[in-house]
């Protein structure tokens, strides 16, 4: 039997999530609400962290998966449990069957990154690795519930799952309750649909702003739809929003109850990544940086007190180099050139001591000197620098044209 949640499931109500928050007592933390200064002058008022990527497992997952499988009947139960995932779901499922008794199984693309399948495998899951892509793990993981009969737990589209992750949005009120705005990131969209059910019950003046990666961003035409329409090929370093197509449960919810939906570039997501490590020092996935994000591409935009779920901290460390790479050079603080220069003794210190004038930091440097593109007496050097920001990128290149380096990249 295919799965179908509309046809079997009605909305999801603020009794719900109550309940969901009381089966949670124990299990799922009460995660922290940290206060950010650099964001807060930004923004002009108060602008709060919660801090999902510091629940167990590394994300909100936790909440959503445990009172899913928490209601299951025993003979489900007795079946056991399957998922697909690239990270936190999989955990999630895995830590929330071990704490039940149930057994889990959770496919996982082949790529996966390492650490997040030895830790699902640590709590308790049998990893099964299928497919290149999650499209291709969801359809093993869903014949292989039709084949076995085990419960299929969908990672966002059951009223079990959302309410579960509503309780983060109790969380906020009674942390915060003199919030304005709740900032939150959005893939299938079951943690903002949850937020939405709890805030706007209680306090319907509450904005309720989701955010998406550009590349991924299936809500926008959706909602202009009004149905749910799929993006083909999502494209986005932030994998734990990368969703192709909304599910029916949240979609219904988020029309009704999410007062914006914005997107945001992968700049802008590096960027944030960066700011939540340097400046409170918190280890955020892209994902889980969007709401910041969201808030540093147009910080006027927003009425405070303002609380941006984190909803992660899943990063994969390869990853992580990368982007925060890519973060210093989007704040102009990381600069990469190729240029050309005479190919004779004393050449490079030459041009060290030029960049040693500007104060730029050599972090890397690439020396070729016998390539066929390059005249006899050329060499070729890429140089990776640590700089200051956009005038000080801008020094730097003034400082080498004006000495003759032909700068050619």
């Amino acid at each position: 039997m295919s799965y179908s949640t509309a046809a079997r499931v009605g909305p999801v109500t603020l009794d719900d999530v109550r309940g969901a928050q009381k089966m949670l007592s124990g299990v799922a933390r009460v995660t922290a609400m940290e206060g950010s200064r650099h964001l807060s002058q930004l923004v002009g008022s108060p602008v709060h962290l919660k801090c999902e990527n510091l629940q167990r497992t590394g994300s909100f997952k936790l909440r959503g998966a445990y009172v899913r499988i928490a209601g299951l009947l025993p003979e489900q139960r007795a079946a056991g449990v399957v998922a697909a995932s690239a990270g936190n779901h999989a955990q999630g499922v895995a830590l929330a069957s071990s704490l039940l008794g149930v057994r889990s199984t959770v496919f996982m693309p082949k790529g996966a990154p390492l650490p997040k399948i030895s830790a699902t495998r640590d709590y308790g899951a049998e990893v099964r690795l299928h497919g290149q892509v999650v499209d291709e793990t969801l359809a093993a993981a869903q014949e292989y519930a039709e084949r076995t009969g085990a419960v299929f737990i969908h990672p966002f589209d059951h009223p079990d799952v959302i309410a579960g992750q509503g309780t983060v949005g109790l969380e906020i009120l009674e942390q915060c309750p003199e919030v304005r705005t709740v900032v939150v990131g959005i893939g299938g969209g079951g943690l903002v649909a949850g937020i939405a059910v709890a805030v706007k019950a209680l306090r319907p003046d509450v904005r309720i702003v989701g955010v998406q990666a550009e590349g991924a961003a299936a809500y926008p035409p959706s909602l202009a739809a009004g149905r749910p329409v799929a993006v083909d090929h999502p494209v986005t370093m932030a994998d734990g929003i990368k969703v192709g197509r909304p599910g029916d449960v949240p979609f219904g919810i988020v029309g009704e109850l999410v007062d914006e939906v914005r997107t945001v570039s992968e700049d802008a997501l590096s960027t944030a990544l960066l700011l939540c490590l340097e400046r409170a020092k918190l280890v955020v996935e892209p994902a889980g940086a969007s709401p910041v994000a969201a808030l540093l591409s147009d910080p006027g935009s927003f009425e405070g007190p303002v609380v941006a779920v984190l909803s992660g901290g899943n990063v994969d460390p390869v990853l992580m180099q990368g982007v925060l790479r890519h973060g210093m050079a989007a704040q102009g603080r990381y600069l990469a050139v190729r240029l050309r220069l005479t190919d004779r003794p004393g050449a490079l210190a030459t041009l060290l001591g030029v960049l040693s004038v500007v104060d730029a930091n050599v972090l890397d440097v690439s020396h070729v000197r016998t390539d066929p593109r390059l005249g006899l007496t050329e060499a070729e050097v890429e140089l990776h620098l640590e700089t200051k920001g956009p005038e000080h990128c801008a020094e730097v290149g003034t400082a080498l044209r004006e000495a003759g380096y032909p700068v050619i990249g």
